[in-house]
């Protein structure tokens, strides 16, 4: 049976598939539960939720714009007929209701959390560091989405009004450079001997509003996306130079790079979206008729995308079905049948697949009293094609409280991490741990 945290508990974690509850958060019941089994405890952290924009309304419809000429192969869409019309029956597309950018970030190579704390600013906390007793706080203007540097650890891009700040963390041994004519900010965590300097600010003009970006597995390249944009761009970050990928691509929602890095998924608010392979940037643009594409993540081969609509509850599953960097895919339904009728939901409100695609967490709009407001954790299977089966639910501190946003440490080295951000004004961690496939 699936595990559900009684009325006015929280959740702690995971001891294989029972989600351990407890009547308010503590870090001795959070030790006495995980505590000897992973050496470390990670603590709530506080913020001041009253601060987040609201959620709004997406950009009105807007006419596509000319395509801009580049190189393309013919690629023939392999979706059958029957799963079209089972995940997108054939209707007028929906507009966005509302979407949610990625507000939560894990550095990659240590046990340290950046998320989203306020309209302008980003916290970060570090679990190491014993000293710093209070995050770090970064400021930009109209912070939309942060994510760290892969194989770097010490650089952090974040979305904002007028483009993507990039923060390097400073301390005795690492002395970051800063690019000619960025303005001196620091920032300076209570305690720490460390801090943050801005030493780069990624723009196309002055008032772009970026809402989405996404970084290349290696590092060198980072995406991104404006509302009021035609394209999304591609950033050599070293250099500082974006290169445009136009291709009537206004209002993007999200980008997302494979794990390889050969293919690139870009969706916009309009429920259309596409594949890009990233040698000659060729595309195959496949569209939904439920909605947005409200998440996106990709299994642990780059061989899967796992996709979430914000007026379904079903998941689509896109096969790649040959080499990259073909294009050829097929698409499959992934059933959530507990989100439907038990929750009784009108769709997936946002979506996360731990690196070692063994768990995925689920919230939903709506959904009955008893369930509001959950995540819902999933057990996942690969052989070949995706199933799930539920785990149980994880509720968070404070009455009515609601998820954010929320995302998996995709490289500690001990099972599945989530990380939830809550309405109440709290950022929980839980550890999922689990006897692996």
């Amino acid at each position: 049976m699936p595990s559900f945290p009684p009325p006015g508990a929280v959740t702690i974690c995971e001891i294989n598939r029972d989600l351990v509850a407890a009547d308010a958060l503590s870090d001795d019941r959070a030790k006495e539960a995980y505590g000897d089994v992973l050496g470390m405890v990670f603590s709530p952290i506080p913020f001041q939720p009253g601060t987040l924009p609201p959620i709004r309304d997406p950009p009105a419809a807007e006419q596509p714009e000319p395509m801009e000429r580049v190189p393309a192969v013919s690629v023939t869409s392999t979706i059958p007929g029957f799963f079209k019309r089972m995940i997108f029956p054939p209707q007028e597309p929906n507009l966005l209701q509302e979407f949610d950018t990625q507000k939560v970030s894990w550095n990659p190579h240590k046990h340290c959390l950046a998320f989203v704390s306020g309209k302008n600013q980003v916290m970060i906390h570090d679990f190491e560091d014993s000293d710093a007793k209070e995050p770090c706080i970064l400021t930009s203007d109209h912070v939309k989405a942060i994510e760290w540097r892969p194989n770097s650890g010490k650089m952090i891009a974040v979305a904002c009004k007028g483009g993507i700040f990039l923060w390097s963390a400073s301390y005795p041994g690492n002395v970051p450079f800063m690019k000619a004519g960025v303005t001196s900010i620091s920032a300076f965590p209570r305690g720490s001997g460390g801090q943050w300097i801005l030493v780069d600010v990624l723009h196309g003009s002055s008032d772009e509003q970026v809402s989405a970006l996404c970084w290349k597995p290696d590092g060198r390249y980072l995406a991104s996306a404006s509302c009021n944009s035609p394209s999304f761009t591609v950033w050599d970050v070293s250099q500082g130079l974006g290169t445009p990928i136009r291709r009537g691509l206004s209002n993007i929602s999200l980008v997302r790079w494979s794990p390889s890095g050969d293919y690139l998924l870009a969706a916009k608010f309009d429920g259309t979206f596409h594949f890009w392979e990233t040698n000659t940037w060729t595309s195959e643009p496949w569209s939904s008729s439920n909605g947005y594409v409200s998440g996106a993540n990709w299994d642990p081969e780059g061989r899967v995308a796992l996709l979430s609509f914000s007026n379904s509850t079903t998941l689509g599953s896109i096969h790649f079905s040959s080499k990259q960097p073909s294009l050829d895919a097929h698409l499959l339904p992934v059933e959530l049948p507990e989100i439907s009728s038990l929750i009784v939901s009108r769709g997936i409100e946002k979506l996360a697949w731990d690196a070692s695609g063994e768990r995925l967490a689920v919230s939903f709009k709506d959904g009955n009293e008893m369930y509001r407001g959950l995540v819902a954790v999933y057990d996942v299977r690969r052989s070949p094609l995706v199933s799930l089966s539920l785990v149980g639910f994880i509720r968070g501190p404070g009455e009515g409280a609601k998820p954010l946003a929320f995302a998996f440490h995709n490289k500690f080295k001990q099972g599945p991490l989530l990380s939830v951000c809550w309405s109440s004004g709290w950022c929980c961690t839980y550890p999922l741990i689990l006897r692996s496939h």
